[in-house]
């Protein structure tokens, strides 16, 4: 365990990241206060709290360490007060990693990333050892690091923001799913937010596994890469439903309750990176595995129409993987928060993929008029407006899609929410008919 005795440390941010950083660094001796620009419900035994916290331009904050949580900006005004006085400024995931003693399988990517973790998890279980999903998965790595009994793998989801503050965070392995333009709002240039992706190889070495997804561009790096491929020659490939390793058959996705060529992905990224697995222990991993839910997650079956959540669709690449996994005429439905992303890319397949698209909230309008010339549109205010309108256009054997294609702020809390908000007006269309 690291060893803060006699250290100060501040953690900016009151969330769960940022209180399970300053119970780890109390049990690691140190002198830990809590800081946030709002307020704060709570913090752990044996620190200090500074709520509605504030900094005076051009006075510094000394402590030896920082610790600043994800959702705040690293190069912004209030964390540079406090980092441009003290000794060190780490994440929440340096700090937990410097006092983990296990296998950590770190996992990164636009897309896939949660899926992937949990399949790790799963599967590293299934040979026998102890794991855990954790970091961007929902349950902070400290909090891991500080249970009674640590488990010998965590399976870690790393997201571009976590990556900004490693410094030497050393993965035993890395998976790389892919990259597309997202968080255009946090970062000023996609050249910017690949940066803070690649943080991820830091560290690595020439014995570091790095799993990737064949035509992904990783720049200069060291590891031993295994490439994984729905449509390029790989290390491990799919088709006509099958994976194949290198050119056998491994597992097929019909033996899985996992669909469409982004979970194939996930599935090839998981079974490369995880030791000791064998078809017979896949297949039985994974017999009762359901990928999380807002992930293509099949809602209801209406009059032969399918409507899928697939709300955690936060960036086009999310949309564009659900859209073209899709086989059967589809009513789209998508919009959100103004991200700054350019959508025109989308043209060609909304062309070949979509019956009917339906745009909502802040960037709705703007949606339907970039692709009214391509696609049928229709611009509504709520997502409960789109769904109703999507029940009226959709016929038996269409499939209704919700995949938003940006994020959910606009009008709900999170894609979590936004995905309830759709399954529940799925709901209501049932009980109207």
């Amino acid at each position: 365990m690291l060893d803060l005795t006699g250290q100060t440390v501040a953690v900016l941010g009151a969330g769960r990241s940022g209180l399970a950083a300053a119970r780890l660094a109390v049990h690691c001796g140190a002198a830990v206060t809590v800081y946030d620009t709002g307020d704060i419900k709570s913090v752990p035994d044996g620190c200090e709290a500074v709520a509605n916290a504030t900094v005076e331009t051009g006075k510094a904050v000394t402590v030896d360490l920082v610790v600043v949580s994800p959702g705040i900006e690293t190069g912004g005004d209030f964390v540079q007060a406090f980092a441009s006085g003290s000794g060190a400024l780490w994440g929440e995931i340096e700090l937990a990693w410097r006092c983990y003693s296990g296998e950590t399988i770190a996992i990164t990517g636009t897309n896939g990333k949660t899926t992937t973790t949990e399949l790790i998890d799963v599967l590293v279980r299934a040979t026998g050892r102890t794991c855990a999903p954790c970091g961007n998965y929902g349950i902070p790595f400290a909090e891991i690091v500080l249970r009674d009994e640590v488990p010998e793998v965590v399976s870690l989801e790393l997201s571009s923001f976590q990556l900004e503050t490693v410094v030497d965070f050393k993965p035993d392995a890395v998976v790389f799913l892919n990259f597309a333009p997202d968080h255009m709002d946090r970062y000023k240039s996609v050249e910017e937010y690949l940066k803070a992706k690649l943080q991820i190889f830091k560290n690595t070495d020439q014995d570091t596994p790095v799993i990737s997804r064949q035509g992904n561009d990783l720049g200069m790096f060291s590891g031993k890469l295994v490439t994984f491929s729905t449509e390029l020659p790989a290390d491990w490939i799919y088709r006509d439903g099958e994976i194949l390793s290198p050119n056998e058959k491994f597992i097929s996705l019909e033996d899985t309750r996992l669909r469409g060529l982004h979970n194939a992905e996930n599935l090839m990224a998981a079974c490369a990176v995880v030791d000791g697995l064998t078809p017979e222990i896949v297949r039985a991993a994974l017999s009762k595995y359901s990928p999380p839910v807002h992930r293509c997650e099949l809602v209801s079956i209406i009059d032969g129409v399918e409507y899928l959540n697939d709300s955690k669709a936060t960036n086009l690449h999310a949309l564009e993987s659900a859209l073209r996994s899709q086989t059967r005429p589809t009513v789209l439905i998508v919009g959100g928060k103004q991200k700054g992303l350019d959508y025109q890319d989308l043209k060609p397949l909304l062309t070949g993929k979509c019956k009917h698209l339906i745009c909502f909230g802040e960037i709705g309008a703007a949606l339907a008029a970039t692709f009214f010339d391509v696609v049928p549109c229709e611009a509504v205010d709520t997502l409960d407006e789109a769904v109703a309108f999507a029940a009226k256009v959709a016929t038996p054997g269409d499939t209704v899609l919700l995949s938003p294609g940006t994020s959910s702020f606009d009008q709900f809390s999170g894609y979590e929410a936004r995905g309830d908000a759709f399954k529940a007006a799925v709901r209501r269309i049932t009980k109207t008919q």
